[in-house]
């Protein structure tokens, strides 16, 4: 079914990565622009949002609100408003899954845990930017040491069937852990497998989880893996995918901005 009426932008401006959305009234996604954020955030999402802007066939004058999140939300040029990748991220999750949830969220640099109830109110949220541990900056080290892109790891690590994890949540001593078991002559694939379970072992002990767990960020939209290692470790959750993970963020600041009905200035 076509598409008609008003349409609405999120700009999500990660510290690793800046996506966009363009929604239409219902909330179906148009267009959608993914590009590294850089050292030029306000650049940054001006690009992510022509490119879903092109995508989506709009014109950023047809555009009938306008919503910007994430570490970089202060940079984004034009937008009506702003608001916190924890609104965000709950929004568009609870778009997906409209009951109660718990999302957690696996950013570059930090990692998100927020409960939601049936309502989609938040009862309570975590955030974890104290160490890199447990994030996507904990992947891409890990690939750099085992000499492989990090598009890789999610098929190097469906490949292994080990329930090994990296003993050490520290990045400095995971890298320094991971060349000693290559010398010991462990195979690529196990410890890329072990490097997820243990970004999955780091949120199941930084808080209880339990129910249906809905999984956000880049580094579960590009290793869907971490769906079955988090069923493994925590038996109490359903852990639940949305429809492109790396998007619920600039979804959620597209929702409110439809909801709340502003506009940028231009």
């Amino acid at each position: 079914m076509a598409s008609t009426g008003e349409r609405f932008a999120g700009i999500d401006v990660g510290s690793a990565t800046t996506k966009a959305v363009v929604i239409d009234r219902e909330g179906r996604v148009l267009g959608r622009g993914v590009l590294r954020s850089g050292a030029d955030f306000g650049g940054a999402a001006s690009r992510a949002l022509a490119t879903a802007l092109d995508e989506a066939a709009t014109g950023l004058d047809e555009l009938s609100g306008s919503m910007g999140t994430g570490y970089g939300r202060s940079n984004i040029p034009g937008v009506a408003d702003t608001r916190t990748e924890i609104a965000c991220h709950a929004r568009g999750a609870y778009h997906f899954f409209p009951r109660r949830i718990t999302v957690v969220d696996i950013g570059g640099q930090d990692n998100k845990i927020i409960e939601l109830d049936d309502s989609g109110r938040r009862t309570s949220f975590k955030m974890n930017r104290k160490c890199a541990a447990g994030t996507g900056a904990f992947i891409e080290e890990i690939a750099r040491r085992l000499d492989v892109p990090i598009e890789r790891i999610q098929e190097l690590a469906s490949r292994s069937a080990t329930t090994a994890s990296l003993n050490s949540f520290c990045t400095v001593f995971a890298a320094t852990e991971v060349l000693a078991r290559i010398r010991e002559g462990v195979p690529v694939e196990d410890l890329a497998r072990a490097a997820l379970r243990s970004v999955v072992r780091r949120l199941v002990e930084s808080r209880s989880l339990a129910g249906d767990v809905v999984l956000t960020g880049g580094v579960v939209a590009h290793n869907p893996v971490v769906k079955d290692l988090l069923a493994e470790a925590c038996p109490a959750c359903k852990p639940l995918l949305p429809p492109e993970p790396q998007l619920v963020g600039a979804l959620g600041a597209a929702l409110l901005a439809r909801e709340e009905g502003k506009m940028g200035s231009s």
